[in-house]
């Protein structure tokens, strides 16, 4: 299957590719950050995300603690592994945070801190290693994919349904297009989000199936947000970020986007990795 070509991406706050070409190394780095920080501390990935999930919230407290030299608290020592091996990815969190006005300020999405960043990074890991084999084994799969990976240069043809925005395949250069495709082969049925409710359509799905799963494609905080709504719902859901935010809320107005292929074929493969 031919795919649109990578270019590299710069987002608002963060980038996966780093200083890569691609954003293959971000994956490798988190898988090897969670790994390594679970096996120190924790008894499972479970215990893990638990324990983060105490924290994502308290951005006062991430910041004070950071700022503090004499913190040996296991909390302060996982934020300073993650900061040392992720802020090559989030190095303009700093500048974005410092532009916001009072009102942007109230919004808990644009006023992430490089502190929640890392949490969430880390979070999205051990949700996808908790639940990818029970998502791949539910009787409905579905997928959440944001509007802004369309093709910018085509007028996109997605059709409404009684869920969502169906993909029509009408660019070769449009990464809702091929992720589309990965995901139709693996039997998920993708939607671009545009107009549905996510609790109402949870509730919807799960009134009509027995196990229904949701994989969500957003940036950072974004996806955070929704793969927890999930899990409230006790659903299995996995998630994939986008290579950067670059969407209208986040800068102004659309730019070009990527998201990692190859990582969203290992989570929806049938039959795992």
């Amino acid at each position: 299957m031919n795919t649109p070509q990578e270019k590299i991406v710069k987002g608002k706050t963060f980038s996966l590719y780093g200083i890569e070409a691609s954003s293959d190394n971000y994956f490798k780095t988190i898988e090897f950050v969670v790994s390594f920080l679970n096996e120190k501390y924790f008894e499972t990935e479970e215990e893990f995300l638990q324990y983060l999930h105490s924290f994502d919230r308290k951005k006062r407290f991430l910041k004070n603690l950071n700022q503090s030299e004499s913190n040996d608290t296991v909390i302060s020592e996982i934020l300073n592994f993650l900061r040392a091996n992720l802020s090559c990815y989030t190095e303009d969190v700093k500048a974005h945070l410092e532009s916001l006005s009072l009102t942007e300020r109230i919004d808990k999405i644009i006023s992430t801190s490089e502190e929640q960043y890392h949490l969430y990074m880390a979070e999205i890991e051990l949700i996808n290693r908790i639940y990818a084999d029970q998502f791949r084994n539910c009787q409905c799969k579905i997928a959440l994919l944001p509007h802004c990976l369309h093709d910018l240069n085509q007028n996109c043809m997605s059709k409404m349904n009684e869920i969502d925005y169906v993909c029509k395949g009408c660019s070769k250069h449009c990464y809702i297009n091929y992720v589309n495709m990965i995901l139709g082969k693996n039997k998920v049925d993708a939607y671009i989000w545009r107009t549905a409710d996510l609790k109402e359509l949870l509730k919807m799905l799960l009134k009509k199936y027995k196990t229904v799963g949701v994989m969500g494609i957003a940036c950072i905080p974004e996806l955070m947000s929704g793969m927890n709504s999930c899990i409230k719902f006790g659903l299995p859901v996995i998630g994939v970020p986008l290579d950067a935010n670059r969407c209208r809320r986040w800068m102004g107005e659309f730019y070009p986007n990527t998201v990692n292929l190859g990582r969203i074929k290992e989570l929806v493969k049938i039959g795992g990795e």
